[in-house]
């Protein structure tokens, strides 16, 4: 497609955004250089956890994964086992457990009907499998970096992609439970241009067949063996596993091979909710705007407007020209409307960490935007959250007591000390007590207690002293001083309406930011437990910005109708109302759990509701502390524009 010299208008902006991931892949990333083979090289298969995708009607029966080769399943495994491969903290986090496999891939070698091992399933061993089998979970190998798949036919837009997994076994519509006992590899290739003899490997589809061998097995065996492998539940079952490998020539380019398993199940849908959310925030951002603009100028013009009457008439008047009067409004609070909150350093240490948390994902969706983060290089995204709040230590601590001093706290050293220990001290108590039900489920998805001690590392030699840095050089500036001074004695509060007390208000506020990210919310939860590739960075990123004004807009009007109804006690209101989003999206995981979910153990159902209150009470504090400081700023605007005797 060739693009015209001109000036870009917002459309062209908006496609070239969306479209920086694909673009992205016409050069090579740091650390996902390509590798090249020569004819009967070997090219190794790794095979990582076995994870549940659902069943055939979508739905998911578990969200435990199995170690490759947990001793019940008793996969084939290499001489001297299967031995761990290098894996990023972020692989680890999210669960992938790679290992060395007992296949033997040569390029351009084709195998036939490849005996590898005979195994004997004992009636425990064959029920678990069939459960398994029953929940849908799949089998996940890597071949030079790339999953190995299935081919899968969209029936929404009747395209076809690469579903990253195959399936352990199958239910059939008679009840039988079929094994998969053997595997069809086809590898997709393609020769290096001006290096002859060079391939590269550009695409792995597995077909998963169940084969029952009565005799030897030689290379037709495999296609002669009409009966399937039924697991027995009341006696022994001997299996024998076999596989077939065959090259094929592709013209695909290696720039391009993650292109077939990435694919949008419903694009419609997506830019259906992009245009709903950008419409109804700039109609809101639009409202916000006339409202405030207008009524802004109105009352700071008519508040100045009344001291100069003040002032030329010493003896005062209740009652003024144009009907104005002196006790409505809310410039009567400013006197008040910068008291200190309850609970200060409270409020300042979510303060901090949110604003981590907020830098944090702006960086990851920009780098993952711009294609740093592909998918190849398996857990960047996760590696790349873990560095960036470590090395944002200095950012949250430096917010915190810069906010912890401008409301006057006393106690700066326990903010220094709660700012890096509060927020992550509870996300690692509630990850460490998941993790334990991992353990004892003998979960592969359990984090490592080597892991585990390289994040305390992490944390306390690198965050916490940032964190302190950053409260040391904050403690040391100047404070931020109120445009407006504070009386001495507070004002009495009038009652305030339905819609302005607390609930009701944090229920009205915290919806609309939840809304311009609902959607692609839903897709985010489907990539994590579903185990499918999430890649829509740019809707991402739109979203995300969508949010923050959302967020930002809603709550400066919150706080603009408590100053009028004469209630000062904005800062709290301000963070919890925006942070209200939160649980929304604790709500919306509830009711995807009910609808879409159909966990059939205690501890998948503890595991998923406690992730789940984990994202929301991280999404709570980033979006209290976008309401906060937007509030905060517009707060301190309105109150330096106006004359104060």
């Amino acid at each position: 497609m060739q693009l015209q010299s001109h000036a870009p208008s917002g459309a062209t902006l908006l496609i070239s955004l969306l479209a920086l991931p694909q673009l992205t892949s016409a050069f090579y990333l740091p650390g996902v250089a390509p590798t090249s083979y020569k004819q009967d090289d070997a090219v190794p298969l790794y095979v990582n956890a076995i994870r549940p995708v659902g069943d055939a009607d979508s739905v998911l029966h578990s969200v435990l994964s199995w170690d490759y080769y947990h001793p019940t399943f008793q996969f084939c495994a290499p001489e001297g086992g299967g031995q761990p491969v290098g894996e990023s903290l972020g692989s680890i986090l999210f669960g992938d457990r790679i290992k060395t496999s007992a296949f033997e891939l040569k390029m351009k070698h084709n195998e036939t009907c490849k005996k590898q091992c005979e195994v004997t399933y004992g009636k425990n061993a064959a029920q678990f499998i069939n459960q398994q089998i029953q929940e849908g979970v799949s089998l996940n190998w890597l071949v030079d970096g790339l999953p190995a798949g299935q081919k899968t036919i969209d029936v929404l837009s009747d395209t076809e992609f690469t579903n990253p997994g195959f399936l352990l076994g199958e239910q059939l519509d008679d009840g039988r439970i079929k094994f998969n006992n053997h595997y069809d590899i086809v590898i997709e290739y393609h020769e290096v241009n001006g290096n002859n003899g060079q391939y590269r490997v550009v695409g792995v589809i597995v077909q998963p067949e169940s084969r029952k061998y009565t005799g030897e097995i030689g290379p037709d065996t495999c296609n002669t063996a009409p009966d399937i492998v039924e697991l027995s539940e009341t006696g022994d079952t001997k299996v024998r596993f076999t596989y077939s490998v065959y090259w094929i020539e592709s013209t695909t380019a290696w720039a391009t091979r993650w292109d077939k398993y990435l694919h949008v199940y419903d694009p419609k849908i997506q830019w259906f909710s992009l245009i709903n959310s950008s419409v109804i925030v700039i109609f809101l951002v639009l409202t916000v705007m006339s409202v405030l603009v207008r009524a802004l100028k109105k009352d700071i013009a008519r508040y100045n407007r009344l001291d100069q009457i003040n002032l030329d008439d010493l003896s005062g008047t209740s009652v003024l020209e144009d009907g104005v009067q002196e006790d409505s409004g809310w410039k009567l609070v400013h006197g008040d409307v910068f008291r200190n909150p309850s609970h200060p350093l409270l409020l300042s240490v979510f303060l901090g960490n949110g604003t981590q948390l907020f830098v944090m994902a702006g960086f990851t969706i920009a780098f993952a935007l711009l294609g740093f983060l592909s998918p190849s290089n398996r857990g960047s995204l996760g590696t790349i959250m873990v560095l960036l709040y470590t090395v944002l230590g200095f950012v949250g601590g430096y917010t915190s007591a810069r906010m912890y001093k401008s409301l006057h706290g006393e106690k700066w050293k326990l903010n220094i000390i709660l700012t890096p220990l509060l927020v992550p001290g509870i996300v690692f108590a509630v990850f460490f007590l998941l993790d334990l039900f991992l353990w004892a489920e003998e979960s592969s998805g359990a984090v490592p207690f080597t892991t585990m001690l390289v994040l305390i590392f992490i944390w306390f030699l690198i965050s916490v002293p940032l964190s302190f840095a950053g409260s040391w050089l904050a403690f040391r500036a100047p404070a931020i001083e109120p445009p407006v001074r504070t009386n001495q004695i507070p004002r009495q509060i009038p009652p305030v309406t339905t819609y302005l007390k607390p609930i009701p208000s944090m229920l009205l506020v915290g919806l609309l930011p939840f809304g311009a990210i609902f959607v692609e919310l839903y897709f985010i939860m489907t990539s994590i437990w579903f185990s499918r590739i999430y890649y829509m960075f740019g809707f991402l990123f739109l979203c995300y910005g969508l949010m923050i004004i959302t967020c930002a807009a809603v709550t400066v009007l919150l706080v603009y109708f408590l100053l009028c109804a004469e209630n000062y006690n904005w800062q709290w209101r301000a963070f919890l109302a925006a942070g209200t989003s939160g649980g929304y999206i604790f709500l919306n995981a509830l009711i995807y759990w009910v609808t879409k979910l159909s966990l059939s153990g205690f501890a998948g159902s503890v595991l998923y509701i406690g992730y789940s209150a984990l994202i929301s009470f991280l999404f709570f504090i980033l979006t209290g502390t976008i309401g906060y400081f937007a509030s905060w700023l517009f707060v301190r605007k309105i109150y330096s524009s106006i004359k104060i005797d």
